[in-house]
């Protein structure tokens, strides 16, 4: 059996630079990590991968040296006014680190114009040995597993994905047998976190959670293995837990990168 891929995603150690994450990987045993070239949010604290030739070399130079790989790049919005040409310098960055997945988000309400645009950024991807993988999100236009598929399957490219996230598919009131249903070949990874605690009626609490409040796997609600026996054996996993709390009290990203791990490897032994 092959050995499973464990990715650090960018969010469980925003804190850190991308070569600092790197180190962080692989010092905490990861194979893979996921690189954010866009932030997610307008005050999000970045580092401009895509624009910074000097940080690019020296993350290529932390890669090489550690032997860790890169698995995603995010996070692309899809919005009503968006020009997928316009994405094209990210895909270039993505393919210069030999990423082969890429995280997308769908924040257009018009839901068959973001069909057409996941489509024509799957054919730009193409050619940068890039998987687009739409992310349902409860907040945005794709707001759960079932609209995430259908726009994928809509979009008809053979690299289109959707991307489960465990917080998601839980806040968005996802199910598990419509996650049964889906053809494999439309999940080449997936996210792994806990969440505590019923759902918030309040959309902006939901997204301070997703945002800051994570578990780790095993130490909250969600029905984890009930998520994993649903998607493919040996699917590749990319921990994104952000843990505000144990950043504010002083627990270093190394820590809480192996404390994800860990976790992660403790229950996958349970089930």
């Amino acid at each position: 059996m092959s050995e499973r891929i464990f990715s650090l995603a960018s969010l469980t150690v925003l804190e850190l630079s991308p070569p600092e994450m790197v180190e962080v990987a692989a010092r905490a045993g990861y194979s893979h990590l996921g690189l954010r070239l866009v932030p997610a949010t307008p005050e999000e604290h970045h580092f401009p991968l895509v624009a910074d030739t000097g940080l690019r070399r020296q993350t290529r130079d932390r890669l090489r040296d550690t032997g860790v790989r890169v698995l995603d790049v995010e996070i692309l919005r899809l919005k009503p006014q968006t020009r997928i040409s316009d994405f094209e310098a990210v895909l270039a960055v993505g393919a210069e680190f030999a990423a082969s997945e890429l995280l997308v988000a769908g924040n257009d309400p018009d839901e068959a114009r973001m069909t057409d645009n996941f489509a024509a950024l799957c054919d730009l991807a193409q050619q940068y040995g890039l998987h687009p993988h739409l992310e349902f999100m409860p907040w945005t236009d794709a707001r759960n597993l079932e609209q995430a598929v259908r726009v994928v399957e809509n979009a008809a490219r053979s690299n289109g994905c959707v991307l489960v996230d465990a917080f998601h598919f839980d806040r968005s009131g996802s199910r598990l047998e419509d996650l049964a249903k889906v053809d494999p070949a439309r999940l080449r990874y997936a996210q792994l976190c806990d969440v505590a605690g019923p759902c918030p009626d309040d959309m902006q609490e939901i997204l301070r959670q997703a945002r800051n409040e994570r578990r780790f796997p095993g130490e909250g609600d969600c029905d984890l293995a009930g998520l994993l026996k649903c998607l493919p054996p040996e699917l590749p996993l990319s921990l994104e837990i952000p843990t505000v709390q144990l950043l504010e009290q002083g627990v270093s990203a190394l820590q809480r990168a192996q404390m994800a791990l860990d976790a992660t490897r403790a229950l996958l032994a349970r089930i």
